[in-house]
């Protein structure tokens, strides 16, 4: 399956509370918001790219990309925005980072599609045996499963994942690779290079 008929979607939907309730796609490091430095790592990995924010849509937009909000109501996390992604998508498949991990593989679209063996999805692990569940590939078609999921008060992705013939992949993750942001002070040590 090739990679140039997939949907990126960004999710940066969620209410940031270890942030503050500061969007955290829209903090900056080195005078460029969080969400920019995924945006330039995922674009070149899909045909289309998406945001999907539920604030702030005008300095989302910013950056050129559409800027879509939750279809489900409440601010239901990252799977809220994952169903909002499947709804809209014009392609069969779409690909889900979240907003606050600046740095994973450039070949993570390509290794998510070539590794799902026929699964309806595929997510990313690393080789220090840690999964990066919000790291996915869904088929367009899970979206009546996710909105029942929804429905039913599931909210964690890796247990929607659980549900599903979903398969992991693993990456040969380097330093940096799948590391969260989630505190200001992560983003303090991430901008002066001082991460453990």
């Amino acid at each position: 399956m090739a990679t140039n008929g997939i949907t990126g979607v960004i999710l940066a939907g969620g209410l940031s509370t270890r942030m503050g309730g500061e969007d955290k796609g829209l903090l900056q490091i080195n005078h460029k918001p969080l969400y920019r430095y995924v945006a330039d790592r995922l674009a070149p990995q899909v045909a289309v790219l998406m945001i999907n924010a539920n604030r702030n849509e005008d300095a989302y937009q910013h950056g050129g990309f559409p800027v879509v909000a939750d279809t489900f109501p409440g601010f239901a996390g990252p799977l809220a925005g994952m169903l909002t992604g499947l709804r809209l998508a014009n392609s069969e498949w779409v690909a889900f980072v979240p907003c606050d991990v600046p740095v994973f593989p450039h070949d993570l679209v390509a290794r998510l599609c070539e590794n799902r063996q026929q699964a309806s999805a595929a997510f990313a692990s690393d080789d220090k045996g840690h999964d990066h569940p919000t790291f996915t590939l869904l088929h367009r078609a899970l979206a009546p499963a996710l909105e029942a999921f929804l429905r039913r008060g599931g909210r964690r992705v890796r247990l929607f994942l659980s549900t599903l013939p979903a398969q992991r992949v693993v990456f040969n993750a380097s330093r940096y690779d799948f590391m969260n942001l989630n505190t200001p002070q992560d983003l303090d040590l991430w901008s002066h290079g001082q991460l453990p």
